[in-house]
């Protein structure tokens, strides 16, 4: 059994580093599994780890990465942000003060199964972001929307009126449990591999209109904008401007959230690194697969670990402080939504839309 797990750790160095974490911050964080994936013989465990506030009451941060498997750095960047915290911890009582008024909920390896295969999709096959009961409202690109053709073509959703896959499953019942239930949420979901250039997306994927909480993300995107103004990697957008898909994860857990919660906030952000750009500077990694969503040069690799550390610490003081961007009036909402159709939608912007909720 030892030696199973050497393998296991061996196989997955980010399942070695988490679980090195675990151990380092065990006085700072609460630990739980939900779910293991079976996989070659081995036990793969979804790690929820939690810092922070435990008050129903306190904003929640969540974030989340490794939901493709082959998308290492999105995980890789988490937890180099969850080490930093934690050796801050050590000597920085504001750091303290802070994650006293903040619940901040980290699952840095939503697809290890996906991970060990160095593969897009579960074990099963299944893209974990195609594979949420939400349908595009709009015909989505083919194959790449999401498809039912089968699954051993990418972005394959899964067999029509399934369950969703175990991963998917934990996933929801972690965010039911400590996100439904809290006035004010952020997530920032980690991947890579679209684009020259880094994108902050968020919902909805399945639709071409405006997304009814478009008011106070664009609240948080200018709050970022005018706290960073050199800080300019960024391409806020929602993801439809790319491209639409069915079964987009966010999607269903907004909408989730929405029904359980109507009078919450909850802005679920995803962090789209843009890897093409560096098979631009170098198209040798062309030929690895790994090397699309990747970094492979180490002086590379830990630029990009060191280049999100801003927009993490950024959104942990937001949901502190949701009163600096949040419409807290039904006024303020109005025209900070008419002010992201300017910015996002300028073809519908003097339309008389329905304000959503």
């Amino acid at each position: 059994m030892t030696d199973q797990i050497y393998h296991i750790r061996n196989a997955l160095p980010e399942l070695r580093e988490l679980e090195g974490l675990i151990a380092e911050g065990r006085d700072s964080m609460r630990v739980s599994v939900p779910g293991a994936v079976e996989h070659e013989g081995n036990t793969l465990p979804f790690y929820v780890l939690e810092l922070g506030s435990r008050s129903p009451q306190a904003p929640v941060l969540a974030l989340i990465g490794g939901v493709h498997g082959v998308e290492r750095i999105g995980t890789q960047v988490i937890l180099s942000f969850l080490r930093t915290l934690l050796h801050k911890l050590e000597w920085d009582p504001a750091t303290q003060q802070q994650l006293d008024a903040v619940r901040l909920v980290l699952i840095p390896l939503v697809n290890p199964g996906g991970m060990w295969n160095n593969s897009r999709a579960n074990p099963n096959g299944v893209d974990l972001m195609r594979n949420a009961p939400v349908e595009a409202e709009h015909r989505p690109p083919f194959l790449v929307g999401g498809h039912r053709l089968s699954r051993y073509l990418p972005w394959y959703r899964g067999p029509e009126d399934a369950p969703m896959e175990p991963e998917n499953q934990w996933l929801t019942q972690t965010l039911q449990e400590r996100v439904f239930t809290q006035s004010v949420c952020i997530s920032l979901d980690c991947h890579s591999g679209f684009g020259i250039r880094d994108r902050i997306w968020f919902p909805y994927a399945r639709s071409f209109a405006p997304w009814p909480g478009l008011a106070p993300a664009y609240g948080l995107t200018r709050l970022f904008e005018h706290t960073y103004p050199s800080h300019d990697l960024y391409l806020f957008e929602p993801q439809a401007h790319s491209y639409t898909t069915s079964g987009d994860v966010w999607d269903y857990l907004y909408d989730g959230y929405v029904h359980h919660n109507p009078s919450g906030l909850f802005v679920p952000f995803t962090l789209e690194m843009g890897s093409w750009l560096w098979l631009k500077k170098n198209p040798r990694h062309a030929f690895r697969y790994h090397s699309f969503f990747n970094p492979t040069l180490p002086h590379r690799h830990l630029r990009i670990l060191r280049r999100h550390q801003t927009l993490l610490d950024f959104l942990l003081s937001a949901a502190q402080s949701s009163a600096h961007w949040a419409p807290a009036t039904e006024p303020q909402r109005a025209a900070m939504f008419q002010q992201a159709l300017e910015r996002w939608y300028p073809e519908q912007a003097n339309e008389s839309l329905p304000l959503p909720r």
